[in-house]
């Protein structure tokens, strides 16, 4: 029989290859290639696993285990993220870039930057555009003082949940070539704040609060857990009193609204001091609970729903609201709807009512009904600015000092940043308190002043070594609490406009020239 022919053309690969390998050398060859090939993609398996994931966002910045925010201390610009910040970031790490390496020390803004209300990210914007507009006075309108001013931003998280890593961070920054003098920012009364403000000033870094208005969060007589802290905002207790004076609120017809959830200082103290204000008040306070998240709905809605109904029962012609201000909101907007159209009603409140001029879902036909609120607000815009029929203060605070500031943060900008609630302001003069006692602390000839002389400085930044703030005169006393601070009443007007009302006072009237605070007992 003839050879048969076979087409090869036709053949599947696995066929020739089998046809190739037929002797022993070449099978054992094939298997060495083949092992080699297993092996390697194992080995990559290996190293994948065994090999730490790169969590880092930014130099100093990295997503903590479990969590896609970028937290830590950054001033080379980093957004953390969150683009609105973005040209903010930017110019500091500019400014910071301008520095040389032995002229300067380090001021962090401590924030929760990556928070997710949309109101707090707001307040944090305009924070770091009031902070860097005074960075740049300090460096280049100040006669080339020295130490310059490196800023950095340090983030905590949404809802301040990742401070102790980044307070950490900032305590090994005070003996490092950064050379951390002051920690601002710290703008949030809540338990974490609380507990960032202890390890911070236990530390021995003096900490300049700017919106921080908890009465516990802050030194007094006998009472000095936080040595090296400042505040530029008055206390709650204050803003009552200063409430309290403006309204000349009849006790007897003004009832309480207060929030029952405890463990957040800014409540907490806001209705004990409302409550003093309201001792001869005959209602009862009229309940609700918030959610564990504040900046949630929650079912509080449905409880302000019934609130109304006793409020129109009452003989209450004033309602102190002692909460946050997603609660305020629903609380507005439930008294809009109200059934007592035909009776007027004031609301007033905290300055967590400053968030209400941004937010989308306060029913603005709710100020229409005879509703009125208003709340003492940290600083506003209009409260130096003279205008016809309102006479500016001649002590307290002075239209120079706001005109700078204005100057300082209009610099370079086409579109001036918002201003009208007040953090932008703030943020500001926390700075430019933080700059005092830094070179104030400065020894003759020295260039940069030790960290403990920083924290030190408060008892004297009085009389004439007061700081000139935006928002009125930062007249500290032996704690480091502003005295008699200048709290602007403002109301929300239907429009959505945060309109300025008046300035009141917690003593009832101006401090007096220079403003030395009397002794505290």
């Amino acid at each position: 029989m003839p050879d048969r022919v076979t087409d090869r053309s036709t053949d599947r690969p696995l066929d020739r290859l089998r046809r190739r390998v037929r002797t022993p050398r070449q099978k054992f060859f094939a298997s060495l290639v083949t092992a080699a090939v297993v092996l390697g993609l194992g080995g990559y398996g290996v190293v994948r696993l065994t090999t730490p994931e790169d969590r880092s966002c930014a130099a100093g910045v990295e997503r903590p285990a479990g969590s896609e925010e970028c937290v830590g201390v950054n001033g080379d610009g980093h957004d953390f993220g969150i683009g609105e910040l973005g040209p903010i970031a930017r110019a500091i790490g500019v400014e910071n870039a301008a520095l040389g390496p032995d002229d300067h020390v380090t001021v962090a803004l401590l924030l929760p930057l990556t928070s997710t209300d949309g109101g707090m990210r707001v307040k944090v914007r305009h924070e770091l555009e009031g902070a860097h507009a005074y960075q740049y006075r300090a460096n280049h309108e100040s006669n080339d003082e020295l130490p310059k001013i490196r800023l950095v931003l340090a983030n905590t998280g949404k809802g301040n949940a990742h401070w102790r890593a980044t307070v950490d961070r900032l305590i090994a920054m005070k003996d490092s070539a950064d050379r951390l003098r002051a920690v601002s920012g710290v703008a949030t009364s809540s338990t974490e704040v609380r507990e960032a403000v202890t390890a911070l000033t236990g530390a021995g870094i003096a900490v300049v609060g700017t919106t921080i208005t908890a009465d516990d969060i802050a030194n007094s007589p006998g009472n000095e857990r936080f040595p090296g802290l400042a505040r530029v905002s008055p206390t709650n207790g204050d803003e009552a009193k200063a409430l309290a004076h403006f309204g000349r609120v009849d006790a007897t017809k003004a009832l309480l609204v207060q929030d029952t959830r405890g463990g957040d200082h800014y409540t907490d103290t806001l209705k004990a001091a409302f409550a003093a204000t309201l001792k001869n008040s005959p209602h009862a306070p009229e309940l609700f609970t918030s959610p564990a998240d504040p900046n949630e709905e929650g079912t509080t809605a449905n409880t302000f729903r019934q609130i109304t109904h006793l409020i129109c029962d009452s003989r209450a012609e004033t309602v102190f609201f002692a909460g946050r201000h997603t609660q305020l909101r629903q609380f507005i907007n439930a008294l809009g709807a109200r059934g007592c159209t035909d009776r007027a009603f004031t609301v007033l409140t905290g300055d967590e009512g400053s968030y209400l001029g941004a937010d989308a879902k306060l029913d603005r036909k709710a100020l229409r009904s005879r509703l009125t609120v208003r709340y003492a607000a940290l600083a506003h815009p209009d409260a130096w600015v003279p205008a016809e029929g309102r006479k500016v203060p001649a002590t307290g605070g002075s239209p120079t000092a706001y005109e700078t500031f204005l100057g300082d943060i209009t610099r370079g900008t086409k579109q001036p940043p918002a201003l009208t609630d007040g953090q932008a302001i703030v943020a500001y003069d926390a700075m430019a308190t933080a700059v005092h006692a830094i070179r104030q602390a400065t020894p003759q000839g020295a260039r940069h002043p030790a960290a403990a002389d920083v924290a030190a400085q408060w008892p004297q930044v009085k009389g004439s070594l007061r700081v000139e703030g935006a928002s009125g005169w930062i007249c500290l006393d032996n704690y480091g609490n502003p005295y008699d601070k200048a709290v602007p009443i403002v109301e929300l007007a239907p429009d959505g406009s945060q309109r300025f009302v008046q300035i009141a006072w917690p003593e009832g009237q101006p401090p007096q020239s220079p403003c030395l605070p009397p002794k505290r007992e």
